[in-house]
């Protein structure tokens, strides 16, 4: 894996920095470990606001390695570098793991190593899950853990809690595919299991182990199942939409490298990336199986066959299901799939008898490989002539390996090729379409960036920029999408968030990336109907910034009432900045924005806690510069008030009539976090349980020495190893 990380990064040293990682994962880990260092749980971030409740997107808060991963990130200067060596980590760990599931399946030490290896460098894998999807990456690496662990204890060759860990591992993640693509490996290997021990306690077993992980993992998805009605993926709506839903025909043209499939994205119909390439060999060694031994395996490897038809329909639509969207992303588990299939089959099963019959086979096979690369991109015919012929030559060079000098040879040939395809596949993708080029160096961003201090709000729109503008010495050195600014160590409202809250995204026409429409500068100045008083005032902001592209003519108009233009030499070009004339108001009274009939006085504040006292004699509203959220409880002297909302955005609470002198509490709690924290404790003890029972059952197997018969010293010693 180290190797085919250096070709990936010979042709092009971001590759493993780019799109989300980027703009999203490097700088909330930053974030976050900057929280943690200072002894604060970052379950939410108020100043962040769509942003900043970490419980509903990505930050994987309830994941020991990632926590790990947030708190050496502050110490770290370059996040490209920090990113490349953790994705290194992590695809080792994705490599070992599909290897140890074709072990468990009866492969070969030889052929599940080199499955192990494709999984890292296949299409969509290292275009995708490794270059920007950090979370997908270190969910499908746990994964094939889990899968390998599940497969071993229901055979009796390993306990429950390599299944409890691995799978908790996955779920927590905080990302919904691996979970959902957990439930559905799980579902296969119980099938596969019964078709192939007629035995319903070992499944039972895995489902109990598997049910305990879930309840364990219950709080990771909690938060966000109770949160998702103000969220904008609030509905549970199937749709069918085409857009990342890849044809069937198209997810099997998984060998030829300079595949380049059709199917609707981003980028248009055809592709720039070859996302639906597996593996060179993968549909060539299908002529070098010996088929009729092969079928006394069916039952043994049904459940590998059952996931991989499973994910086949899935990468074929629909489009959406719920939050599950865009089936292209389960690309990988299809190709972990039919590598473990195939390179099982190969160890086990592989030939070269009658060489010249397979070989014409494989080439009739890669003749369809060509014939379908071509159909998708008929321009770049040329291109797939080459790459047929190569094919070709490395499969011919395998096969005489294999007959003449053995199957590690010919292994080693196959694993080797894979790093010029991933080199060459890599190079031909330049300049990606996918990179912000955001700087790698967070010591040169932050010099270069203006020191706004207090909280910011940006008014831009990330489209508007052009390829020149993307440096540190153009737009980001003033301007910050998607989580740029954590890494900066700012305080902005702006920020990466794949969920976003509904009411405030269509308040300030905020979208995911912190982009928003030419009207916001209007909105952020205009009254609030219900309190009268804007939305800068409501969200206790410092200061604006506008981009230039989008507000061209602002900064040559009158500032607003309050509020002045202020100059940053050597910004001029791509910002204009408005701050108030009286100074900050972010530090004055909390987190109170606005009282209507009743005085508040913050007495502390945290980001889950703000303490006011209050008194109304006929009763009043205190508005607080907080997201609404649920989540928030409201007290009173200890007595339980209602929450409301103003605009369906900010916290508000109606302080009933003679209140005198009170202190009122407002906090905020993980939706459903009493209840995640009993299932997690109820799946630990059950773990524990089946744990005992396991050991239990495995001292009653072995054998008692007999009565007249004294064990010797090397005795004890193998029945411990056994043990």
């Amino acid at each position: 894996m180290v190797a085919g990380y250096v070709a990936v990064l010979l042709a092009n040293v971001r590759h493993f920095f780019t799109d989300d990682t980027e703009s999203q994962y490097t700088s909330l880990w930053v974030g976050l470990g900057r929280a943690l260092r200072e002894g604060t749980f970052p379950v939410m971030v108020p100043e962040q606001w769509m942003s900043g409740n970490n419980t509903m997107d990505d930050a994987g808060l309830f994941n020991p390695p990632q926590l790990l991963i947030d708190l050496i990130a502050p110490s770290v200067d370059n996040v490209a570098l920090y990113a490349t060596v953790v994705k290194l980590i992590f695809s080792i760990i994705a490599a070992l793991g599909v290897y140890r599931v074709c072990l468990a399946y009866g492969g070969r030490p030889a052929w599940s190593a080199v499955a192990g290896i494709a999984l890292p460098l296949s299409g969509f894998f290292l275009f995708f899950d490794e270059a920007s999807w950090m979370t997908a990456l270190t969910g499908t690496a746990w994964l094939v853990h889990a899968w390998a662990a599940s497969v071993r204890y229901t055979r009796g060759l390993g306990g429950p809690i390599p299944v409890f860990v691995y799978l908790y591992l996955t779920i927590s993640t905080q990302y919904i595919f691996p979970a959902v693509e957990a439930v559905l490996m799980l579902v296969a290997v119980a099938v596969g299991e019964l078709v192939y021990q007629r035995k319903w306690r070992p499944v039972l077993r895995l489902t109990v182990a598997a049910g305990c992980a879930g309840l364990a993992g219950l709080l990771t998805f909690l938060p966000s199942m109770l949160s998702a009605k103000v969220t904008w993926r609030g509905t549970a709506q199937i749709n069918n939409d085409q857009f990342l839903t890849v044809p069937w025909s198209e997810s099997l043209n998984a060998s030829l490298p300079s595949s380049l499939p059709a199917f609707s994205s981003w980028w248009g119909y055809v592709q720039p990336l070859p996302v639906t390439y597996i593996a060179w060999f993968l549909i060539p060694a299908l002529a070098f199986v010996d088929w009729r031994r092969a079928r006394e395996a069916w039952q043994e490897l049904s459940a590998v066959a059952i996931f991989a038809i499973m994910m086949l329909m899935w990468t074929a639509g629909p489009g959406s299901v719920g939050p599950l969207r865009w089936p292209a992303r389960v690309l990988p588990m299809l190709a972990i799939g039919l590598l473990v299939l195939v390179c099982v089959l190969l160890g086990r099963y592989g030939t070269v008898r009658d060489a010249k019959n397979r070989g014409i086979a494989a080439g009739v096979l890669i003749l369809a490989l060509w014939v379908r690369s071509f159909s998708a991109d008929p321009h770049d015919w040329v291109w797939h002539v080459v790459a047929a012929v190569a094919l070709l030559a490395l499969v011919a060079a395998a096969v005489w390996l294999g007959r003449t000098k053995g199957t590690a040879a010919a292994c080693a040939l196959t694993i080797v090729a894979m790093f010029p395809i991933a080199y060459f596949q890599v190079s031909a993708a330049q300049p990606t379409p996918m990179s912000w080029n955001l700087p790698v160096k967070r010591s040169e961003a932050k010099a270069a960036f203006p020191d706004f201090a207090g909280n910011t709000i940006q008014l831009g729109d990330r489209g508007l920029l052009q390829p020149q503008d993307k440096s540190i010495e153009g737009a980001y050195g003033s301007l910050v999408f998607g989580n740029y600014a954590r890494g900066l160590e700012l305080d902005y409202v702006n920020g990466y968030t794949p969920s976003g809250h509904f009411y405030f995204g269509e308040m300030l026409c905020m979208r995911w990336d912190g982009s928003v429409c030419p009207d916001a500068y209007r909105r952020m100045f205009a009254p609030e109907p219900s309190t009268g008083r804007p939305l800068v005032d409501l969200m206790k902001l410092d200061r604006v910034v506008l981009q230039r592209a989008l507000f061209p003519d602002a900064p040559n108009q009158p500032a607003p009432e309050g509020w002045k233009w202020v100059d940053y030499p050597g910004h001029e070009r791509y910002i204009g900045v408005l701050e108030r004339v009286g100074g900050p108001i972010s530090t004055t009274n909390g987190r109170v924005a606005d009282a209507k009939g009743v005085t508040a006085t913050s007495i502390s504040e945290t980001d889950t806690t703000s303490r006011v006292r209050v008194s109304s004699a006929e009763g009043g509203r205190v508005v607080f510069s907080r997201l609404g959220w649920p989540g928030y409880r409201v007290t009173v002297n200890g007595t339980s008030i209602p929450m409301t909302t103003v605009a369906k955005s900010f916290v508000a609470v109606d302080v009933p009539a003679g209140t005198q002198n009170a202190e009122l509490v407002l906090t905020w709690r993980p939706p459903g976090w009493k209840i995640g924290i009993a299932t997690a404790v109820a799946g630990v003890l059950g773990i524990c349980v089946l744990q005992w029972l396991h050991l239990r059952s495995r001292r009653r197997e072995e054998p008692e020495p007999a009565d007249d018969a004294t064990p010797t010293e090397p005795d004890r010693e193998l029945a411990d190893v056994v043990s």
